[in-house]
Parts: structure tokens; sequence; C-alpha cells
């Protein structure tokens, strides 16, 4: 096998994946992914929670093929964790959060995620509706997973 790929080289890849992008607010999708892995590394994560917190997104918004993700220079658990967080088109939220908390090391990239996408700033630029169908879905997921509440 040939040698892993370092966390410099993971961030230069998820950003070119994910090049062009935009989240739901307008902003370059590549804020999200590096609020991401850097509140994995912020809580403690390990190099693995951390190279899937750049790629957590990757293969679920088709930036990268899961043929890529398979055959890359990458840990197992790095695998392990983006696919669990990957969730399926018409995926129940009930199975995709079993699946999140059955990975080793999947909540702590998924806790991360959620943080970012309840970020008041992110939050504040959309309107009225989405504000509130995303907030909804949002407590809906930490509750299945088990994570309190974000302090308001």
């Amino acid at each position: 096998m040939s040698q892993l790929m370092t966390l410099a080289e993971i961030e230069a890849v998820a950003r070119r994946a994910h090049a062009g992008q935009t989240d739901k607010s307008g902003r370059p999708y590549a804020e999200h992914i590096a609020a991401v892995a850097e509140g994995v590394r912020a809580r403690g994560g390990s190099f693995e929670q951390i190279a899937a917190g750049w790629l957590h997104d990757a293969v679920e918004d088709d930036a990268l093929s899961l043929e890529w993700l398979q055959t890359a220079p990458l840990p197992q658990a790095v695998k392990d964790i983006v696919l669990a967080l990957t969730r399926g088109a018409d995926e129940e939220l009930e199975s995709y959060t079993r699946r999140i908390l059955a990975t080793p090391g999947a909540l702590l990239v998924k806790e991360s995620d959620l943080a970012s996408n309840t970020d008041p700033a992110r939050l504040s630029v959309l309107d009225s509706a989405t504000r509130d169908r995303l907030t909804a879905k949002y407590a809906r997921t930490r509750t299945l997973l088990g994570l309190p509440e974000p302090p308001s």
C-alpha cells in the first residue's frame, strides 16, 4: 500500500473537491468543511477524525466518488467514518443516526458538523422558513444522537 495521505493533503483534496460549491447561505462550502475539521480538532479528535471532518460531505455531495474513497491511501477508520456520515438520498434519519452511533469516531465528527450547521452566523442569513426547517432537523438529529442542545 502506498504511504497514507497527510492532513494537509486531505485538506487540499477536500478543498479541490468542493471548489465552486456554496452552502445554503451562499458562502464557499470550503468554509464549512474547514469549520468541521477545526471543530473536531478543538474537541480533541484524532488524526482519523480530523481527516474525516475534511471529507465528511465529499461522497454524499458527489464531490468525490465512493470509488475514490475506497481506494484512497487513508486509514480504514477515516473511510468508515466518512461512510457513516454519508446519508443516502431516501435514508431515514433514524437509520442514519444509528449508523453514526455504531461507527467508532463518527459521533464526534457529526457533533462538529452540527455545530457548524447551527452556527448562528450561518443561520442568520437564511430566510426564516429555511432557518426554521433546518433548526428543527438539526435538533432532531442531536436528540437521536444523544447530544445536548448547543448553548444559545
